[in-house]
């Protein structure tokens, strides 16, 4: 993104370079076809051919101004271009984090249920456990139980 605001730069910077080169270039075009407003001593030029003149420079600033209209147009237009283009970049970066992301989401969400598969199988089997405990101590106690019955009788 700095690299794209020092072209934005640049690019303007042109484009002021430009609009600075076609007006010397209009002024120099007008004083070769003697155009300007002002004859060779400052005072104005009242003659006939004066009136064609002023409208031949109207007519001409009008265009070069809706050329200068249209080349601002062109260079926004390229610029809008590029920020949609790094903007499009940017966003299939995010789209790539996002897949990253929600396949880790996947990968944790399985071990999870497998984690939660095995803590209940080792639930199951503390019970069964203890089951046969309890069954093999109630057994050693009726078996003491009837040693010492057999004993004493």
């Amino acid at each position: 993104t700095l690299c794209s605001k020092g072209v934005r730069v640049c690019k303007t910077r042109l484009a002021n370079l430009r609009d600075d080169y076609e007006a010397a270039k209009g002024f120099v075009e007008r004083n070769s076809l003697g155009l300007n407003n002002t004859d060779s001593n400052g005072s104005r030029n009242n003659n006939n051919n004066n009136g064609g003149k002023e409208r031949l420079l109207s007519n001409t600033e009008t265009l070069r101004s809706q050329s200068d209209t249209l080349a601002n147009a062109r260079s926004i237009m390229a610029e809008t271009e590029s920020v949609a283009l790094e903007i499009t970049e940017e966003l299939g970066r995010h789209r790539e984090t996002i897949s990253s992301a929600h396949g880790r989401v996947r990968q944790v969400t399985g071990m999870t249920n497998r984690a939660r598969r095995i803590v209940q199988s080792m639930g199951r089997r503390e019970v069964q456990q203890k089951l046969i405990l309890y069954g093999v101590g109630g057994t050693i106690l009726i078996v003491f139980l009837m040693l010492v019955y057999g004993m004493f009788k």
